[in-house]
C-alpha cells in the first residue's frame, strides 16, 4: 500500500483525523490497485477513475462521497443516495468504520473490478492468430517480390 506524504500532511490536525485514517486504510488495503492523491482540496481515491472523496472534511464525523457510486455492481446497504451518479456512506465513530469494514472494502474491489480492462473474448469467426514465424516468412517473401519488381 503505497500513502502519498501529501494526503498525511492533508489529515494532520483535522476534526476527525483518527476516523478519516482509519477509513483510508480500510481502502487502501481492500485492493492493491487504489492509489490516493489530493484533488480540489481533499483526499481523493481512484483506480482508472475517481472512485471515492472525502467532502465535509471539517467536521467530526466522515463522509465518503463515490462520485459514480451509481454504477458501482452490487448491493450496498450503506451507500445513502437515490440521485444518477453519486452515492456518500457516512461514519460517526471507529465503531461504525468497522461494523462496514467489509463492505467498504468490497465497493473498493467491485470498483477495480469494474474499471478493469476487460480480456477481449475470443469470437467464433475467422483465423486464429498467425506465428511471428509465418508472419516473418510472409514478409521475407514480399520484401523479395518487391525488390524484383524494382529492377
Amino acid at each position: 500500500m503505497k500513502r502519498d506524504p501529501y494526503v498525511d500532511r492533508w489529515l494532520d490536525g483535522k476534526p476527525a483525523e483518527a476516523l478519516l485514517r482509519r477509513v483510508r486504510d480500510v481502502i487502501m488495503w481492500a485492493d492493491t490497485r487504489i492509489g490516493e492523491y489530493l484533488k480540489y482540496g481533499t483526499v481523493q481515491f481512484a483506480y482508472k477513475g475517481d472512485l471515492a472523496s472525502f467532502v465535509q472534511h471539517d467536521r467530526k464525523t466522515v463522509t465518503l462521497m463515490f462520485n459514480r457510486g451509481a454504477k458501482i455492481q452490487g448491493k450496498f446497504p450503506h451507500l445513502e443516495g437515490t440521485g444518477p451518479s453519486a452515492r456518500f456512506m457516512r461514519f460517526a465513530d471507529a465503531g461504525e468504520i468497522d461494523a462496514r469494514t467489509t463492505e467498504l472494502s468490497n465497493i473498493v474491489r467491485a470498483w477495480c473490478d469494474m474499471m478493469a480492462p476487460a480480456t477481449p473474448e475470443r469470437r467464433g469467426r475467422g483465423r486464429p492468430p498467425k506465428p511471428d514465424s509465418v508472419r516473418s516468412l510472409r514478409a521475407a517473401r514480399r520484401a523479395k517480390r518487391i525488390g524484383r519488381a524494382a529492377r
